[in-house]
């Protein structure tokens, strides 16, 4: 049984986390919490560097995608959920990595271009199917921890052929699911680290181990490795959603999807209710390619009820 109130948690969590981060994505460490203490809350949903106030960036907008190609042909839909991102990512979208518009518009089809991508540049693990993974991990949450981890590496082949993004993706999706259920998510890695590959294991072994700091990353956090886990870092020094992504931005870097990836595994934790009302209020997702549409909170709500049903 899911709790719709983590379920929430994560969708908006992620959501929340992405919007929060974007005005800071590429600056320095302790950016956020300069400008906005802890002690002086409010303002936090300040846009910037091209974004508006609450407006959440193509981490979010992926993830919409992904969830409404789930919900609308009942499941994994691997040709439609690509059609989709492929629709996006002619549409112009405000920001797009530079791997994923590649697989996208490179003319190959749905199961040949990520690879194709892997096999030309031998660099694929970017943390960008990492960070589109909180709706597919409340869809898939039902089905336990095999069916889950292998729904995440399918979906994150879409766009990236590096078996590393796949793996990175499988542990969140596991990571929630233990939260959803109302389980500890960290003190189950021990277990969730045995299914993982054998050939990625050890990497995933040193960044989610409780040792690990993000000042120990040998590559930038937009690789899926250190990206995934800053963020586990993040939530196991932390004891609440907002301590959480406030720590994730302030990491610096790759600023919205490292506290994408954080409000999605937080807001499963702590629930809905731990996202304070200044942050989700002000959120919206646009959907470029989708004549328009916007998503604010009710939408954001609704999607994630439909999701853990």
């Amino acid at each position: 049984m899911i709790d719709d109130q983590r379920a929430a948690g994560a969708v908006v969590g992620s959501a929340v986390g992405d919007a929060l981060g974007a005005p800071f994505e590429f600056g320095p460490a302790g950016a956020f919490s300069s400008r906005f203490p802890m002690s002086l809350p409010g303002g936090e949903m300040c846009g910037g560097g091209g974004w508006d106030a609450g407006e959440a960036t193509d981490d979010t907008q992926m993830a919409v995608m992904v969830a409404e190609s789930l919900l609308e042909r009942g499941g994994l839909d691997l040709p439609d959920m690509f059609a989709r991102f492929q629709r996006w990512a002619a549409s112009e979208p405000k920001d797009i990595g530079v791997q994923t518009e590649d697989v996208l518009t490179n003319g190959m089809p749905w199961d040949l271009a990520a690879a194709v991508h892997f096999q030309v540049n031998l660099r694929a693990a970017g943390n960008g199917s990492l960070m589109r993974a909180a709706t597919s991990a409340v869809y898939f949450a039902r089905d336990g921890r095999q069916a889950t981890m292998d729904a995440a590496r399918r979906i994150s082949a879409l766009t990236h052929g590096d078996g590393a993004a796949w793996e990175g993706t499988a542990i969140f999706h596991e990571l929630v699911r233990l939260a959803l259920a109302g389980d500890d998510p960290l003190a189950g890695l021990p277990e969730i680290l045995t299914h993982v590959s054998p050939h990625h294991r050890a990497r995933y072994e040193t960044v989610l181990a409780p040792t690990w700091h993000p000042d120990d990353a040998t590559e930038f956090n937009g690789a899926v490795w250190p990206c995934l886990g800053s963020a586990v870092w993040v939530v196991r020094t932390t004891t609440s959603f907002e301590a959480a992504v406030r720590a994730a931005v302030d990491l610096g870097g790759d600023t919205d999807t490292v506290a994408a990836v954080t409000g999605g595994l937080a807001g499963a934790l702590y629930g809905l209710d731990a996202i304070s009302t200044r942050w989700t209020e002000p959120l919206h997702v646009p959907l470029p390619g989708h004549a328009g549409r916007v998503l604010r909170l009710p939408e954001m709500l609704d999607l994630a009820h439909r999701l853990a049903a």
